[in-house]
């Protein structure tokens, strides 16, 4: 058996106003964000993947600054193309954005990736961890990644399956995943997915406009 978690970077200026924050934006963790990441105890990891985005490099910086974080390019956050660095209110009005809302979703962002090109290129990343971390034998594996890298990976490879949504987890949080490597390479599928906790209230508080700022 082989343990992942998966670790959404703390929080960043733009994640505090709500912006669409994603692969063109690569801004540092705010002081906010570094107090909280240092206040909250986290699992021990033998191996770290990162995305090459500054706000994930920090995060496992300060969270396993023993180990040399391994960065995969897949990781990184969604491009929000027109979107990018604006808030709901900036928005607002918008006739693409209004569309956007409109299709649930599942349009392209202007100028960006799709929903479904997003997902498959952080799910092929995430199959390039685990099949590492099989190779190396490394039992415990920390990904520091972003809040739609960890949804669009636990709604490919979790069972039973889930939305998108259903994954959402706030700036800092973790998932515990269970992998057996007989049934990853046979099936390609997650044996356990559990929400880590960490020892600071504000966890669990998060808005709307949340699951999309990085």
């Amino acid at each position: 058996m082989a343990e992942i978690f998966l670790i959404r970077h703390g929080k960043t200026k733009g994640n505090l106003e709500a912006r669409y924050i994603g692969a063109r934006t690569d801004e540092p963790l705010c002081q906010q964000g570094i107090g909280e990441l240092k206040s909250r105890k986290y699992p021990r990891a033998d191996q770290v993947f990162v995305s090459p985005m500054k706000r994930c490099r920090e995060t496992a910086g300060i969270l396993y600054p023993k180990l040399e974080a391994k960065e995969c390019f897949l990781l990184r956050e969604c491009d929000f193309g027109e979107f990018e660095n604006h808030n709901y209110k900036e928005l607002s009005g918008n006739p693409a954005y209004q569309a956007w809302i409109d299709s649930g979703g599942t349009l392209a962002f202007p100028g960006g990736e799709s929903a479904q090109t997003f997902q498959e290129r952080c799910q092929k990343g995430f199959a390039l961890c685990v099949e590492e971390m099989f190779q190396t034998r490394t039992d415990r594996a920390a990904l520091v990644i972003h809040g739609g890298t960890i949804m669009s990976i636990l709604k490919g490879y979790a069972r039973p399956r889930g939305e998108y949504f259903k994954w959402q987890i706030e700036n800092g949080g973790y998932y515990r995943l269970t992998l057996d490597k007989q049934q990853w390479e046979a099936e390609k599928l997650i044996l356990s997915v559990e929400k880590g906790t960490c020892s600071d209230d504000e966890m669990d508080s998060f808005s709307y406009d949340d699951r999309f700022s990085g």
